[in-house]
């Protein structure tokens, strides 16, 4: 595995990037060698948090933990990484190329059905992006969608965990 490490108010010593690396190796056993993961490290107030992204073709698994701990942290966001491709590791494997969960993991757990609950339609109104923000948050939601008013696409507002916002602008087919 390709292991990036990035830090932000947070200085990385040689014995938590050793590991980092450890930890990572326990997720080898679903991904082939040439699997990249970016690891971002950070300090907010009393907190200490790691973000794992994991890219495996064209897929991405992501986790994060912040505790009081950098390496509880690092320990709760890899166990949650390993829940998450346990808990879905037969919709996994139909999804991914050959060779993608690697035989010696025979654990299995039961797959669970995905069910659709509602389907909610409505009508796309076309705003600039301080707008569709402002309504949803008057909507009291975490996303909005809408018409961008300039390039008359769709896109998706949302409200981020640090409190800030971002935009979902997909890549148009070429």
């Amino acid at each position: 595995m390709n292991i990036t490490i990035n830090t932000k108010k947070f200085t990385v010593t040689d014995a938590l990037k050793t590991r980092i690396e450890k930890k990572l190796v326990k997720l080898d056993r679903y991904f082939q060698a040439d699997t990249d993961a970016a690891v971002k490290l950070s300090t907010e107030r009393d907190l200490e948090r790691i973000e794992i992204t994991v890219f495996y073709h064209g897929m991405i698994f992501r986790a994060q933990e912040a505790t009081g701990d950098m390496f509880q942290s690092l320990d709760g966001a890899v166990d949650s990484l390993e829940r998450q491709l346990r808990k879905n590791k037969t919709r996994l494997e139909k999804r991914l190329k050959e060779g993608a969960f690697v035989e010696a993991y025979t654990d299995t757990v039961a797959e669970e059905p995905i069910e659709l609950i509602r389907v909610k339609e409505f009508a796309v109104k076309p705003m600039d992006v301080e707008d569709a923000i402002l309504q949803m948050n008057l909507l009291g939601h975490q996303f909005y969608v809408f018409r961008d008013l300039k390039s008359e696409k769709i896109r998706v507002v949302y409200r981020r965990n640090d409190g800030g916002y971002g935009l979902i602008a997909p890549i148009e087919d070429r």
